[in-house]
């Protein structure tokens, strides 16, 4: 992402001392009356002093000598300030070096946990690391160890005098200008780097740890402090130290490990955590090499044990407690987004002792993980479930449901796993139809087994419905294939494409294929939303984002959300887009919907090819939700999702029942927000008169449902019928509900023994009561 913010200072230049004009004035001089000696000056002063003795006394004197005193006042006190600052950077220094301690490994910081929260800030989800950190003697150590290190990471350890005045410089320019953290070159400097790890980008954390390397270069043996730092650096896998690394790696003591052991672990120092050969082999085996090279070439051990030495077989990463459970998915997902941000690497997660704000609101996660782990009796075991709620206004993810248990499976069905999103994707098409300057009143024929171009096989709609002459408002809410298919032969499978991508989505859609228009192309449910949050903001693109910000351990920022969207689409277009979405809810597929939540609701039901998955996306102004299912086999292979407790998968489906679950909650006490007005500026027929059935000219009789008598109601009617009866269903389960209850508390009053819920039953007492309201 491109809009973090890292603590930073910059440093500005003074304005220039304006120097005396000496050379100036002479220049003048010699142009006026020839060429100019020392000795002609002092002539001509004096002759010119005599000529004019005569002259009034109150006439200006000449201002020389003034202008030397000028001089020498402005040099005096450019001089005295200097001294003053060399005096100043003396007594700073003296004070640094004095006040400044060398800590011994079991004194050292170490860097604190990173632990994330909340969105309120005060909530933990989890920490990085559980820092595993062991002090052992280097006394029993093979010395091909610490030689390794040496080789590794500071060739000249045993010759230089432990600072790099140059990298120092560097890295402070570095490091306090472009907010970098760039660390010393030498050990001894990574050693005082790691104590004031998250402080190197002050001025004073820089300084600090310039003046321990030198303490440290002063007072300590070379052994001394090789010794510190095998004992305190960060070498992957939750392990500090050279002997927690052993265990982690190898499952045995520092003392037992092998030149090839020791030579690896070596290797990986720079990054730990995405060079561990279980991550990234090749350049562990690249690093491996590299030490061996140079611990040869320096005499450390000979041609024949590099020879010999092979590199070792790693431990399995054993997995950290703090990602069990579903937080574990959180904590990765927030680690993620930070390093792909490139504003932090993952050695900074699990040692810099950061505070990461997420944007996760607590309440709406955990009811979002109740509903995902809910599984009725009948559900498949293989069937994966995944889902996402955000603001679309600012892109914060909300919550996200990405399975039961991290520990279990690191697969996350919320940002990983894919499936085909099916006609999720047609209001890509109904958007471009927009900006085409196409009604959404024209007409297109709706029926099944039509042919398209460069298709051999003939479309059909679901169950092979025959919807007649209908608009696009209507094929959006009914989700109509043929409809869309013609939409998009106007368009062009490219075009669709791109306007997909430029809503935000990342993964690949075909631009050659006229059935991307359809959803053939698997995404992942976090790049579905992604889309339509762009839409369901009326054009400005938003990333979507988990971290609102990172503290550093004094609680001053280092890093911010993105907070600017870019406009990508027309306002109106999108609110066209968004009215037509609007019917899926009322009269459509998610028939109800907007009546059950008592608010305007815009959504889309999607159903991939064959039935392989089933998915929902659906929104009110501030909050979008987004749930899809799919039914993988023991190889990840998409299979067929059969029906079960009575959702079909062609029907409004499983993911329309769990959106409406989410959002009755979520929504629960917010006000209800209104979308904005479309206008349809557009043509019937579009442009050029030959979108749809072109100017409302039929041919097609209107639909004519295959199971009804055929003086069924016209399309509108019909819309405002369903509609009048999804209220009024709403509403006979609501007066059902107050009945029922009614009946209840008239049961408990005659009889106080009823129910243990009767606020009057025996033994409750007032607290008891008070909580049950």
């Amino acid at each position: 992402m491109a809009s973090y913010t890292r603590r930073a200072h910059s440093g500005g230049n003074g304005p220039a001392l304006r120097q005396p004009r000496t050379a100036q004035s002479r220049a003048d001089h010699s142009a006026q009356e020839g060429p100019y000696t020392p000795q002609e000056s002092r002539s001509r002063h004096a002759s010119h002093k005599a000529s004019n003795s005569h002259r009034a006394p109150n006439r200006k004197k000449n201002t020389g000598k003034g202008k030397h005193r000028v001089l020498k006042w402005v040099l005096g006190i450019f001089f005295s300030l200097i001294g003053l600052g060399v005096l100043a950077g003396i007594a700073v220094f003296a004070y640094l070096y004095t006040t400044t301690e060398v800590p011994q490994p079991e004194k050292f910081a170490l860097a604190e946990k990173t632990t994330v929260y909340y969105a309120d800030g005060t909530t933990a989800i989890g920490s990085y690391a559980e820092q595993n950190r062991s002090i052992i003697s280097c006394e029993g150590l093979p010395d091909y160890i610490g030689n390794a290190i040496v080789a590794s990471e500071n060739r000249t350890f045993y010759t230089d005098k432990g600072l790099d005045l140059k990298g120092i410089a560097r890295a402070f320019i570095n490091n306090v200008t472009k907010g970098t953290r760039q660390g010393g070159s030498t050990i001894t400097q990574q050693y005082a780097e790691r104590y004031y790890m998250g402080e190197t980008t002050s001025y004073v954390g820089k300084a600090r740890e310039a003046i321990m390397a030198l303490k440290i270069a002063q007072t300590e043996s070379k052994d001394e402090v090789l010794c510190n730092y095998m004992n305190t650096i960060y070498l992957g896998r939750n392990s500090y130290g050279i002997q927690e690394a052993a265990k982690a790696y190898f499952n045995k003591d520092a003392k037992d490990l092998t030149l090839s052991e020791a030579a690896m672990i070596a290797g990986i120092i720079p990054s730990p955590s995405t060079w561990d050969p279980a991550d990234n082999a090749d350049m562990a085996k690249s690093r491996f090499k590299r030490v061996l090279n140079i611990m040869q070439e320096d005499g450390y051990i000979t041609a024949r044990q590099h020879t010999d030495a092979k590199f070792p077989q790693t431990a399995a990463v054993a997995q950290q407690n703090e990602y069990a459970g579903p937080n574990g998915y959180l904590l990765d997902m927030v680690c993620r987004e930070l390093v792909q941000s490139k504003a932090f690497t993952k050695e900074d997660l699990d040692t810099g002792g950061y505070k990461i704000i997420s944007t996760i609101d607590k309440g709406k996660q955990d009811l979002m993980q109740s509903i995902g782990d809910t599984r009725l009796n009948d559900m498949p075991e293989s069937l994966q479930i995944g889902g996402i709620a955000l603001n679309p206004k600012n892109g914060e993810v909300l919550s996200v449901y990405a399975g039961s248990d991290y520990l279990s499976k690191q697969l996350n069905n919320a940002d990983q796993a894919l499936f085909e999103p099916g006609s999720t994707m047609k209001p890509f098409a109904l958007l471009g139809a927009a900006q085409s300057g196409v009604s959404f009143d024209t007409l297109f024929n709706g029926n099944s087994h039509q042919h398209f171009t460069g298709l051999d096989q003939e479309v059909n709609n679901a169950l092979e419905n025959n919807w007649g002459s209908i608009n696009l408002y209507q094929a959006t809410a009914n989700s109509v294939n043929t409809v869309f298919m013609n939409v998009n032969e106007h368009l062009t499978p490219k075009r669709t494409a791109d306007i997909a991508h430029e809503a935000g989505i990342q993964g690949d859609i075909d631009e050659a294929s006229m059935y991307n228009v359809l959803g053939i192309n698997a995404l992942t449910v976090w790049d579905l939303a992604q889309g339509h949050s762009t839409i369901a903001n009326n054009g400005v693109r938003n990333t979507l984002h988990m971290v609102s910000k990172v503290l550093d351990s004094h609680n001053k920022d280092m890093y911010n959300a993105p907070s600017e969207g870019t406009k990508v689409f027309d306002a109106n277009d999108c609110a066209l887009v968004q009215k037509a979405m609007q019917g899926t809810t009322t009269y459509g597929t998610a028939a109800g919907t907007s009546a059950k939540l008592g608010r305007p609701i815009a959504g889309k039901s999607g159903t991939a090819n064959d039935e392989l998955a089933s998915s929902f996306v659906g929104y009110a102004p501030s909050m979008m939700n987004v749930w899809a299912i799919w039914n993988p086999d023991g190889n990840g292979n998409p299979q067929v999702v059969p029906a079960f407790s009575g959702y079909g998968i062609s029907s409004t489906g499983y993911p329309a029942h769990l959106f409406q679950e989410f959002m009755a909650q979520a929504l629960q006490g917010t006000a209800v927000e209104q979308f904005p007005t479309a206008k349809d500026n557009g043509k019937i027929g579009g442009p050029d008169g030959t979108w749809g059935l072109a100017r409302g000219q039929s041919g097609v009789q209107p639909y004519v449902n295959n199971q009804s008598n055929a003086n069924r109601q016209s399309t509108e009617d019909a819309q405002k019928q369903a509609e009048q009866d999804a209220q009024q269903k709403a509403a006979e389960e609501e007066a059902k509900k107050r009945q029922q209850a009614q009946e209840f508390a008239q049961q408990c009053l005659a009889n106080p023994s009823y129910s243990t819920e009767c606020p009057n039953y025996p033994g409750n007492t007032g607290a008891d009561n008070e909580n049950k309201r």
